[in-house]
């Protein structure tokens, strides 16, 4: 039993230490060592309190129990605690808490006791206890980090240990014995240590009030405390134990001392990372986000906004410059094309081949190609879109297409031919695979003849979007 109570006190001993060093981790993956350290100066919450309450033990282990006996019946004793509690961080704690009680136990309550036929003992125990405890924040300790909102509920779990008087009773059966208790008295001692541990769940009734509902398993490393080894006719053979133990169910309430509105056990310490102020300690702060303002509005502050005129309803990154997708220097909201690039004074759209009106037909729209990465013939992502509505177009239509190749003027003509062909023929095999009719499909590379942009020769004379456009693949009908 000793070593049992040696291991519980090196556990107490070892908790601050051990959720110390959890907290240092947990802010440094959450980006808390940026945040202030705390100290009893800059403290922003109370961690003191004081906790009463009252409950009902009953014995559990023990050569005389409180609980359905042999004469068949629970009997309840009483109990009240007052504890100082002081909040060490958010989610532990330590409590130094003073126990009275009065523990029944046997097969008949002393007070009821007559003298009747068989073995009806009965006892009861008086009890004073003191220990530290320590107080573990389990709804704290494991909350989300993205958790933003305040909370009412918290479980608790506490363990710790202490030392233990009391004076046990005993009155045994028969017309000889049941008007006579027997009595034993151990009073405080240095070495007289018990521990105990349970768990509680509290609510929070307001910034001042808490009220708990607590389970306790009291290990009193006394086997005489249930009054079974009094006098010369003892009991202390029925149960093979050197400890009797016992639950102590209680319901408290915790007045939270200090000035401050939030107790610290109450408070998250990730929200204020993340909303930059105490939120449960001042409900009335505005957030101040941006210190020089967002002149356009974008969302983005102006301290590190690139583009501080962005155009109402544009769509930015993360430095506040409107999207081009295409990079054919029309933003996204301006551009008609968004997916390909075309110049300024066609709203960013490519003007239509061999069409001196620049109009593109529903036809062209559809079958207008695609582009591809610099020497490389792999079909993109972005254009397998365009390319389904060509294999609808394709076989809704009686004519039949050439699917023809394209390059840039990189790279020499013999390269790039063959560059052509290969991306030609990609294309035309994966319009073949999804659906396309293959009688009406002709695969030709043309290399850098051709061009969509023809000024761009050599490549060096041309912004990239029209070298994009130039490295191709498109249709034309036989």
């Amino acid at each position: 039993m000793k070593q049992n109570l040696l291991s519980l006190a090196a556990v107490v001993l070892l908790l601050p230490m051990s959720l110390s060093a959890q907290t240092v981790a947990s802010d440094a993956n959450s980006g808390s060592q940026n945040v202030s350290p705390f100290t009893q100066s800059s403290k922003k919450f109370n961690d003191w309190s004081i906790s009463v309450g009252a409950g009902i033990p009953l014995i559990q282990s023990a050569d005389m129990t409180s609980i359905k006996n042999g004469n068949g019946k629970n009997l309840f004793g009483y109990s009240a605690y007052i504890s100082i509690d002081k909040a060490i961080t958010h989610a532990f704690g330590l409590n130094l808490q003073y126990d009275r009680g009065e523990t029944r136990q046997g097969q008949i309550n002393t007070k009821d006791h007559k003298a009747l036929e068989g073995n009806y003992p009965a006892g009861r125990t008086q009890y004073d206890a003191i220990s530290i405890l320590g107080d573990i924040n389990f709804s704290n300790l494991l909350r989300r980090v993205d958790n933003k909102s305040p909370f009412r509920w918290a479980l608790h779990g506490y363990a710790g240990i202490g030392t233990l008087a009391y004076k046990s009773y005993r009155q045994d059966p028969g017309p000889v014995y049941n008007q006579v208790l027997n009595y034993e008295s151990k009073p405080f001692k240095l070495g007289s240590f018990f521990g105990q541990a349970g768990a509680g769940l509290k609510f929070k009734i307001n910034n001042r009030f808490d009220i708990e509902g607590r389970l306790m398993y009291v290990v009193t490393g006394d086997d005489e405390f249930d009054g079974a080894g009094v006098g010369q006719n003892g009991y202390n053979l029925v149960e093979d134990q050197i400890s009797d133990n016992f639950f102590n169910g209680t319901l408290g309430v915790t007045f939270k001392l200090g000035k401050h509105e939030s107790h610290l056990m109450w408070h998250d310490p990730l929200q204020e990372i993340y909303y930059k102020l105490d939120v449960l300690n001042d409900k009335t702060q505005d957030i101040e986000v941006c210190k020089k303002g967002d002149a356009d509005n974008d969302g983005v502050c102006d301290d590190w906004d690139r583009q501080l005129d962005t155009p109402a309803g544009a769509r930015v990154d993360g430095a506040g410059v409107a999207l081009d997708t295409d990079l054919d220097g029309v933003i996204d909201l301006n551009d008609k094309c968004v997916t390909v690039p075309g110049p300024v004074e066609n709203n960013g759209c490519p003007y239509a081949a061999n069409n001196s009106t620049g109009v593109i037909t529903d036809g062209e729209r559809v079958l207008k190609g695609i582009d591809f990465d610099l020497n490389s013939d792999r079909i993109l992502p972005s254009n397998t879109p365009i390319l389904t509505q060509a294999i609808n177009y394709i076989n809704a239509s009686g004519a039949n297409f050439k699917v023809i190749g394209g390059t840039d003027t990189r790279g020499t003509d013999e390269y790039n031919q063959g560059l052509s062909e290969r991306r030609a023929n990609n294309v035309k095999n994966y319009l073949i695979q999804n659906g396309a009719d293959k009688t009406k499909l002709e695969a030709l590379g043309r290399g850098e003849k051709n061009l969509l942009y023809p000024e761009c020769d050599p490549a060096s004379k041309c912004p990239e979007w029209k070298n994009r456009a130039n490295r191709r693949v498109y249709f034309e009908a036989k």
